[in-house]
């Protein structure tokens, strides 16, 4: 498929009446391992795994770095991919465009609650960007107004989250993502303040199953740097065992 259709098919699935569950991945081979799975319908990144398995800190790899690991993953799998993006990189509009230029069709932005009119600009120039490209790019606009809300009632965490993200559907994002541990009654709030079916979270240890926030009108669910850690505890778990007694398991998979 063509960047354009691609885009079309993940907008679609935001769209759809099931929640999109995208697990996270960091190259090109963890991103082949999920896309062959059945249920697997697009693929996401991971930031702060991308980081990680370059060296770097979260949110400190250089963008050339990044980009290159995202078109390694676009290149592994035909569905479509969405990118995380951090903050933008500095210029949230260019990192865009050249997202858009290795593969990528959508995309995670954190506003770390930056001013209100400071973050919805942002959208404003990605959305503007991608418009430019001729790609029904699907901004998955994140609100850091839970995660980086610190001691705020949160009553204010939700307000501030409702009203960033009512802005930033308005000015173009295809859904608001809101991380944190996100329990039945506070999504809820958000679902009725931000819209059904416009809303991305994430399920972090804590959080409600997928098939709840289903039902409570969230349309998509993403794991973060989550996949890559239980995949690096089970390869810390066989390195300690084979510096033991042990041996590579029987039911270790073959090459392909």
């Amino acid at each position: 498929m063509s960047s354009h259709d691609k885009a079309v098919a993940l907008q679609r699935l935001h769209q759809a009446p099931e929640i999109l569950r995208v697990v996270n991945v960091w190259d090109a081979i963890s991103a082949k391992t999920v896309a062959d799975l059945p249920g697997t319908r697009a693929i996401a990144t991971a930031g702060h795994s991308i980081a990680a398995s370059h060296g770097f800190a979260d949110g400190t790899i250089p963008l050339e770095r990044a980009l290159d690991a995202i078109a390694e993953i676009v290149a592994a799998t035909e569905l479509p991919v969405s990118a995380d993006l951090d903050a933008g990189f500095g210029d949230a509009a260019e990192t865009v465009r050249r997202a858009i230029g290795v593969g990528a069709v959508g995309a995670n932005v954190e506003d770390r609650l930056a001013p209100f009119d400071e973050s919805v600009a942002k959208v404003v120039a990605i959305v503007a960007a991608a418009e430019a490209e001729g790609v029904p790019f699907q901004l998955n606009a994140r609100t850091d107004a839970f995660v980086r809300g610190g001691d705020a009632p949160l009553d204010e965490k939700v307000a501030n989250a409702i009203e960033r993200g009512r802005a930033f559907l308005d000015a173009g994002a295809a859904l608001v993502f809101v991380p944190g541990v996100l329990d039945r009654e506070t999504t809820l709030r958000l679902v009725d303040g931000i819209g059904e079916r416009r809303i991305s979270v994430i399920g972090l240890p804590g959080a409600l199953p997928a098939a709840e926030y289903e039902a409570l009108g969230v349309a998509r669910i993403s794991y973060g740097p989550l996949t890559q850690r239980h995949a690096l505890r089970a390869l810390r778990d066989l390195a300690t065992d084979l510096y033991g007694d042990g041996v590579v398991p029987a039911d270790t998979p073959a090459l392909n």
